[in-house]
């Protein structure tokens, strides 16, 4: 499955933002994982696939899991939030992902 080709372009759009919060750093210090927010099509491989290209590390593991949107009120009206697609992707061993800015 290593060997599967993927659109670069397709691959430049699969990751949409990291997500930044409390749960995603205790990810990230206890193993070594990265939270992103992905399209909802994204399969695992494409997901990988991505991460290698854009920030050149090497994935061991990705995980991913669907977030319904909650319903909110807004007045009157009811409302619902997005549905989210969440990829945790754990780095192997010595690997390691910024998204301070700083270069290492």
């Amino acid at each position: 499955m290593s060997n599967v080709q993927f659109d670069e372009g397709r691959l430049m759009q699969v990751l949409v933002a990291p997500i930044v919060s409390e749960k995603a750093t205790m990810a990230a210090e206890k193993s070594n994982a990265v939270l992103f927010k992905v399209l909802r099509d994204a399969s695992k491989p494409e997901i990988k696939a991505a991460v290698e290209l854009l920030f050149n590390v090497k994935v061991q593991a990705v995980n991913v899991l669907n977030q319904k949107g909650k319903a909110k009120r807004f007045g009157k009206t009811v409302g619902r939030r997005d549905h989210v697609r969440k990829a945790y992707v754990t780095l192997q061993p010595g690997q390691e992902l910024n998204f301070g800015g700083e270069a290492v």
